[in-house]
């Protein structure tokens, strides 16, 4: 936790919210891999990984602070719209842009109410 706890101060995050995105994405398993490929705490596609300099996406630290620098960038290029800042971190930025945020797709729109679920629940000092 104290990882997440200076990972979110370095990118001015909210710690919760790294805490929801880890719940939901790999339920804390730092071996992760899903069948698209993404991978570790916070399954980070390997495209995401390079964007944010991570070279072992299983490292756990590694994996958060690139996850939650990844995370930082979208909620900057959505002004802090948390709806589609998850959604593009889930089904790719181009997605919400080509459906102005809207999605169409019922996982992208659980997924995002997973995680603001997660966010209220979560009890994480910050």
């Amino acid at each position: 936790m104290n990882d997440i706890n200076a990972i979110a101060k370095e990118v001015k995050l909210i710690p919760r919210l790294i805490q929801a995105v880890i719940l939901a994405e790999s339920g804390g398993n730092t071996k992760a891999i899903s069948a698209k490929g993404a991978k570790g705490l916070i399954q980070l596609m390997d495209s995401a990984a390079t964007e944010v300099g991570v070279k072992d996406s299983l490292n756990p630290s590694e994996n958060i602070r690139g996850g939650s620098i990844y995370l930082k960038k979208l909620m900057t290029m959505y002004n802090g719209d948390l709806e589609k800042t998850l959604a593009a971190y889930n089904a790719d930025p181009a997605v919400v842009e080509k459906y102005n945020g809207i999605l169409p797709y019922k996982e992208t729109e659980n997924y995002v109410k997973k995680i603001k679920a997660y966010f209220n629940a979560l009890t994480i000092s910050e």
